[in-house]
């Protein structure tokens, strides 16, 4: 299997995030499978969608980015960086997104990776939106830390439900341009927990790394559970984090 891992983490030495990219690189190549990794930090990453991104326009009077995207595609301009990430994406099985989570989110140079590379008419558009969407037929899977106890991420914690929380990555960008999504892997408190808990948190996710060809994707609902009205159909049961009755 071929596996792209996205890594947003500011700290390029002593981190448990670091310990934990370099812990899921060691088991999944040991798995016998190919492993490459984007560092943004590293790379310094612009995350910065701008005109600048064009060197022609459609639109020259008022930036409408998403359609300048497509008519770069359209006439092969996308930015070099860009391209260089679409292609790892379009190479691998399994897509991991490690980070830190920050404000129930992730770093800004992460966001603005999406912003940038999940290009409209590539990845999403022209008709390619959830189990139609561009990236159909890979898995995907959050990988992240927090300061939070994970009893504060259960659905009656302080913080919610995690996969609440995760929604917008979830359901809002992976599901939505085409992947099976994997149930996320969260450290929670992995610093505060001590190095015991560090430890514990590095052979959990080896392990899981390990039995990753069996894992279950979550539960999303297809186009096909929404009427015309874009809401649940009547008989159709909510059965994912985001949506209810």
């Amino acid at each position: 299997m071929k596996v792209f891992i996205l890594y947003a983490h500011p700290e390029p030495n002593a981190s448990f995030q670091g310990a934990l990219l370099k812990k899921g690189v060691e088991t999944l190549e040991s798995e016998g499978h190919e492993v490459i990794v984007s560092d943004l930090y590293k790379m310094g990453f612009n995350p910065v969608a701008s005109a600048e991104d064009f060197t022609t326009r459609r639109f020259p009077d008022r930036l409408q980015y998403d359609r300048e995207q497509k008519f770069a595609v359209e006439n092969n301009e996308l930015p070099n960086d860009v391209k260089a990430e679409l292609e790892k994406i379009f190479w691998c099985d399994l897509f991991i997104v490690q980070f830190p989570l920050y404000w129930f989110s992730t770093p800004a140079i992460l966001k603005g990776w999406f912003d940038r590379v999940f290009v409209n008419s590539v990845v999403y558009g022209a008709g390619k939106r959830y189990e139609t969407g561009g990236l159909k037929g890979r898995k995907a899977m959050v990988v992240t830390s927090c300061g939070a106890y994970s009893e504060m991420f259960e659905p009656d914690g302080m913080m919610g439900d995690i996969n609440v929380a995760l929604w917008h990555l979830h359901n809002g960008t992976l599901f939505y341009t085409g992947f099976e999504v994997l149930p996320p892997f969260v450290a929670y408190s992995p610093v505060f927990g001590g190095q015991d808990a560090c430890d514990n948190y590095l052979d959990d996710y080896a392990r899981r790394l390990t039995n990753i060809d069996t894992t279950t994707p979550m539960k999303f609902h297809p186009l096909s559970d929404f009427g015309a009205d874009f809401k649940l159909k009547p008989e159709v049961t909510p059965t994912s984090a985001g949506h209810s009755r």
